[in-house]
């Protein structure tokens, strides 16, 4: 039923991918690992290899309690989100995705809680790194649930919100923290930007007509 929904919205429209910025297309993980052995180098840190789950102040929370505000001091601090590298293929990928013919691609990134500097700087980010054509395009968003779409490439596993069937496929994207994870059959994954991005959107294309036998 969503996806007889999600086909009658879509009817009329280009196929709609919503592309989240930190672990898709900027790298939150490694940029946050060399920010956090810069700034306290005596400490202990966890290996991108180590990396669990979505949340790395809850990681660093379970190796040492006082961890957690020191991990979080590092992302929320000021050019933090600006000084982060793309992810490998990610600028490419998504300048080449938008210029498919029927295909629009925006940007889908939810800001901190405490969001002094990441707001701002996550649009300089893509200013650099897209250009001002993909300015026009971010959605910032605490609840990506609420946006319309055909997919969402997310790094974050479960996606949560005020929509309990959003309109968008969720296509997880393999990040550190992720790539142990075994989904279920009916869940896809982009293992990085070399992997097939294109099938997964053509997935989503209603098929053309048939042409018909005249003999």
């Amino acid at each position: 039923m969503a996806m007889a929904t999600a086909a009658a919205v879509r009817h009329g429209r280009p196929v709609r991918v919503l592309v989240d910025m930190d672990g898709v297309l900027a790298d939150f993980e490694a940029g946050l690992l060399r920010a956090f052995c810069r700034r306290f180098p005596g400490e202990p840190h966890v290996p991108l290899a180590e990396r669990r789950g979505f949340f790395a102040r809850e990681q660093y929370r379970a190796l040492r309690p006082d961890l957690a505000d020191k991990v979080a001091s590092v992302y929320e601090a000021p050019g933090f989100f600006l000084d982060l590298e793309p992810i490998p293929g990610a600028v490419e990928a998504v300048q080449q995705m938008n210029a498919l013919k029927d295909t629009e691609v925006f940007i889908c990134t939810s800001p901190l809680l405490k969001f002094d500097h990441c707001v701002g700087e996550k649009y300089h980010w893509v200013e650099k790194h897209l250009g001002p054509q993909f300015v026009e395009r971010i959605i910032m968003t605490r609840d990506k649930t609420v946006v319309l779409g055909d997919l969402l490439i997310d790094d974050k596993d479960t996606i949560q919100g005020q929509e309990e069937t959003p309109s968008w496929e969720h296509i997880l994207f393999t990040c550190c923290h992720n790539q142990h994870l075994a989904l279920p059959p009916t869940k896809r994954r982009l293992l990085s930007w070399g992997d097939n991005w294109r099938e997964i959107v053509d997935s989503k294309r209603r098929p053309g007509p048939r042409a018909v036998d005249s003999s």
